[in-house]
């Protein structure tokens, strides 16, 4: 019978499924179980079609004995689901064990639903109700066991009193959003939630109240780390907060008015389609109700709002955000004539109409859909064939997803992986499986472009000629002599060099293999590109610079779309790389950060620290904690996103110099921050905490020192990080895991960690370059110092310049109370009293050596200047800044307070140890050659550059005063 069931089977996937089979005999065997009478047609489609579930069943083959006792053929309801993980959690009393019950839990659940699907004794519709109800349970229970335990620490939250001196027990209500809102889960779906709670107040506690946001922050934090978190068992649900009021940079729960106040006051039109399917699913499920209701204004329009169809393309523009890495085709939810394309639909109208027609207001797509013919005119046919569309959709999206439980949408390419989903849908291989999904997918893409296709606009003539001209320029249509003269009339003056640029990429290898959607892409954007090149004073390296970018895009031609479809995206990025080659050159590196080109109000309004540290923290939620390669990638992209929003704050003059520096500075703090904390938490997992006396853990008592321009707060586009690691726990002493290292062990390990996160090259580069030769003993040294080693290096053996290297050193990550505690010694170092001929002249020597080395030849020094080591340079001025502080600070101890040395500067005139004049003039030739610096890296240019008649001026007088100040 067992071969009889493996010649069912397509042939590439027999042996696998046989092997598969013979671990799990042997699994159930190992139990006790090898009696069961096992109905081996089911199975071998269900371990056939989900890995995830094979793996689950030779983990816990007794749960196969419990599926098969009659589970597998239950409907089960919401009051079901309830009852079994209640039940489990009555017995729990220690918070450590919640994630393994709620995981194994989730992971049997899961099983029984997927076998159900596979299988077809549920239908999709049952599939996606019993998902939901799961995430629903799993929520609810999870908040209430964790709500009881939160207010016993911290006391019930309470309204701000009445009139009447009354306060009401406040609850969070958890808004779920999406698929999750409309009971639509995928079997492999992220839970997208709101936290949102009645009134502002505080907890009850006698001793220990908190404002009531905070401690509805710290709830639901607790609830997604117990949902979210990947451990050995899995997850239960990846939980995404972005679709709250103002995003990743909002609070993660706020109050009922604060979000009515913000969709009131800043709701875009996006989030009205969110809206859409917003159902309170754990918490106060009566005041959940009541927001709601109160919210259905801004959602649904009193009157017959078409404005939705033109919301619906700016919609389509954000959705198209999701796919551009992985192009459109392939993908049954995004792609062209998928899922997504069928809700779009029904909620177009559901806008349109639902203010005026109540029935249009519901949530599942399932009960809109039928509705249409009578409330829109939509044809029956039309409306029966969506459905069916949408069934086989939904039904392929859990095959794909069945698989390993991964959130996908993507069809494999592989021939296995097409031969199971072509089984798992019922089809005998992948080919007819894919003529039939083809057939759908047209009939979704007909019908989608039948409601929401815009209607054409009649242009003026002479526009509409001048578009014709640059397809045909664009296509190689047209002569070379009228395309000249053409490109001249649109602002090419060397109308030579903007033809070659077009020659180039049309004869380029990528261009050759295109494949005719990709071309059509080009054509739709290509000629506003060249017509926005066009109206730049630097029109043709404007648009070398520009057409570099499209030909590395050209085989991910979403981006393409990106720019089709966001004109003014495309207006920055002219704008943007007419001005610098550098941010050209990062565009062409990463294309995925065209998307930052998109809203000009995140581009040109770099976040501040705090808000760096906040957005950071809630992108790093969802990356489970020992997936160091994920989170490198998100740590690169947020760093290039980020640099890019200050680069073009800088180009465009929106930031001046320091503040650029600022950012650029603050984005280095929180990344070091976040890397720390991976390292520490991933040792920590492995050996347990360094102790800093015996039985008394760190705290983590280890901070990152930032050396040079990364402690002296003035980073720039392209600079390495001066780092030392210093720890203050007893070298004698073990950490306290299960496998205990000494510490200074953990602490050289956490050290090498870091540089690894740091400094590894992966497809997005590095995150930065990681210089350490300033530490103890240099690269002789050990990588990380204890703070007694470090005191003892600087007093004994540290040379001159290793003292005036510390005068720009500064904490940037790590312990509070170590970084005081280093402080207090770089005060010692730094205020020793000097003899000051002897120190003028080891600074002299040490800069001579610097000059001798570094600085242009003197033979090839006429009419160049190289801004840092020439002469008359930033390395003069730092010297003497320098050589102040360490003269004068014993007796002048606010020269210590700062690491810049325009603030140490200041500090200098205070104290009336250098003329005002002379102190203002070194301030302003080294704010002046920083900013010259900062422009030659915006065009790729080395700090070696044609010295005008200001910068002359500079050098020349920094020249002047070294010598006065330095060879006297």
């Amino acid at each position: 019978m067992e071969s009889q069931a493996l010649e069912q089977l397509p042939e590439c996937l027999r042996d696998s499924s046989a092997e598969a089979l013979e671990r799990l005999k042997q699994a159930l065997s190992a139990q006790g179980l090898s009696e069961m009478a096992l109905p081996l047609d089911e199975l071998l489609t269900v371990i056939t079609g989900s890995e995830f579930v094979l793996d689950q069943l030779l983990r816990h083959p007794h749960g196969l004995h419990s599926l098969l006792q009659g589970d597998l053929e239950r409907v089960r309801s919401e009051a079901d689901y309830r009852q079994r993980l209640g039940e489990r959690l009555l017995a729990l009393s220690d918070e450590s064990q919640l994630p393994g019950l709620l995981r194994q839990y989730r992971n049997y659940e899961m099983v029984r639903i997927i076998w159900r699907d596979l299988t077809r004794k549920a239908q999709m519709e049952q599939t996606t109700l019993e998902l939901s109800y799961l995430a629903d349970t799993c929520i609810d229970e999870t908040l209430s066991w964790l709500y009881e335990r939160a207010c016993q620490r911290w006391g019930v939250p309470q309204s701000w009193p009445d009139k009447a001196g009354n306060t009401q027990p406040q609850r969070l209500v958890v808004l779920g959003m999406g698929k999750l809102g409309a009971h639509e889960l995928n079997l492999s779906s992220d839970i997208d939630l709101i936290f949102c709670y009645p009134q502002g107040g505080e907890t009850d506690h006698p001793r220990n109240s908190l404002d009531n946001q905070d401690f509805f922050i710290r709830l639901g934090q607790k609830l997604i780390q117990a949902l979210d978190n990947l451990t050995p068992e899995g997850f239960v649900f990846r939980v995404d907060m972005r679709l709250r009021p103002f995003g990743s940079a909002g609070p993660l729960a706020i109050s009922f008015d604060a979000m009515e106040r913000y969709y009131q006051e800043q709701g875009r039109e996006w989030e009205r389609y969110a809206m859409i399917k917003a159902r309170t699913v754990a918490g106060d499920y009566a005041q959940g109700e009541y927001l709601l209701k109160q919210l259905r204004p801004f959602v649904y329009r009193k009157y017959i709002d078409f404005s939705a169809f033109e919301s619906l393309r700016e919609m389509k523009r954000m959705i198209n955000r999701e796919v551009r890495r992985k192009g459109l085709e392939q993908n049954v939810k995004l792609g062209s004539g998928g899922i997504r394309e069928v809700e779009f639909i029904a909620q177009a109208f559901q806008l349109i109409r639902g203010g005026r027609d109540l029935d249009l207001q519901q949530r599942e797509l399932r009960h809109i859909l039928p509705l249409l013919p009578d409330k829109v005119g939509m044809p029956e046919e039309a409306v029966t064939e969506l459905m069916s569309a949408y069934r086989f959709l939904r039904n392929t999206e859990h095959a794909i997803q069945a698989v390993a439980d991964k959130q996908t949408q993507e069809l494999p390419s592989d021939p296995q992986g097409q031969a199971r989903i072509a089984y798992s849908m019922g089809f005998a291989d992948w080919a007819s499986f894919s003529a039939e999904l083809e057939h759908w997918r047209q009939a979704v893409s007909r019908h989608f472009a039948e409601v929401i296709a815009p209607e054409e606009e009649e242009q003026a003539t002479e526009e509409e000629q001048t578009q014709l001209d640059w397809r045909a320029l664009c296509q190689g249509e047209m002569e070379e002599g009228s395309a000249r003269l053409f490109l001249q009339e649109q602002g090419f003056a060397q109308a030579d060099q903007a033809w070659q640029h077009l020659q180039n990429l049309r004869e380029s290898r990528p261009m050759q293999m295109l494949q005719q959607i990709a071309l059509e892409r080009l054509w739709q954007v290509l000629p506003n590109l060249l017509a926005a090149c066009g109206r730049v004073p630097n029109p043709e390296l404007t648009l070398e610079r520009v057409l570099r970018l499209i030909q590395a895009i050209l085989r991910r031609s979403a981006y393409l779309v990106l720019l089709a479809e966001n004109p003014g995206a495309l207006q920055q990025l002219v704008r943007l790389c007419s001005a610098s080659a550098w941010f050209a050159e990062q565009l062409a590196k990463q294309p995925v950060l065209l998307d930052e080109l998109i809203d000009p109000r995140t581009l040109f309004a770099p976040p501040d620290k705090a808000r760096l540290h906040s957005e950071l923290q809630q992108q790093l939620l969802r990356i489970p904690e020992e997936d160091t390669e994920q989170l490198m990638e998100a740590l690169r992209y947020f760093r290039h996103a980020h640099v890019l929003r200050v680069a073009a704050s800088d180009i465009t003059g929106a930031l001046p110099l320091m503040k650029v520096s600022d950012y650029l500075t603050w984005l280095a703090e929180v990344l070091l921050d976040a890397v720390l904390d991976s390292a520490w938490k991933g040792l920590v997992a492995k050996h347990g905490v360094p102790q800093r006396e015996p039985g008394v853990a760190c705290d983590p008592d280890f901070i990152v020192v930032g050396y040079g321009k990364m402690g002296g707060i003035e980073l720039s586009y392209g600079s390495d990080l001066d780092l030392v690691f210093i720890h203050d726990a007893d070298m004698n002493l073990d950490t306290d895991g299960e496998k205990p290292v000494p510490n200074p062990v953990f602490f050289n390990r956490l050290g090498q960690r870091m540089i690894h996160i740091l400094s590894t090259f992966t497809p997005s580069g590095s995150l930065y370059e990681i210089d350490m030769r300033l530490r103890p003993s240099g690269n002789s040294g050990l990588l990380v110092s204890s703070l007694k080693a470090f005191k003892e290096y600087q007093h004994k053996e540290a040379w001159t310049w290793e003292h005036q290297a510390l005068v720009r050193a500064r904490v940037v990550a790590g312990s509070a109370a170590l970084a005081q505690r280093f402080n207090q010694v770089r005060g010692e170092i730094l205020a020793q009293p000097r003899e000051p001929l002897a120190l003028k002249k080891e600074v002299r020597e040490m800069r001579e050596k610097m000059r001798q080395h570094l600085a242009t030849p003197a033979a090839e020094r006429e009419g160049v200047f190289d801004l840092k080591q020439d002469p008359g340079g930033i390395v003069d001025i730092e010297f003497m800044v320098q050589y102040q502080v360490l003269a004068q600070a014993h007796q002048y101890p606010d020269l210590l307070t700062y690491t810049d040395n325009i603030r140490i500067l200041d500090a200098i005139e205070a104290n009336q140890l250098m003329p005002a004049e002379d102190a203002d003039f070194l301030r302003e030739a080294y704010k002046a050659f920083r900013s010259v610096g900062h422009r030659q890296t915006l065009q790729e240019q080395s700090n070696s550059v044609l010295a005008d008649a200001d910068l002359t001026a500079y050098r020349q007088r920094v020249a002047q005063l070294w010598k006065t100040w330095m060879e006297v």
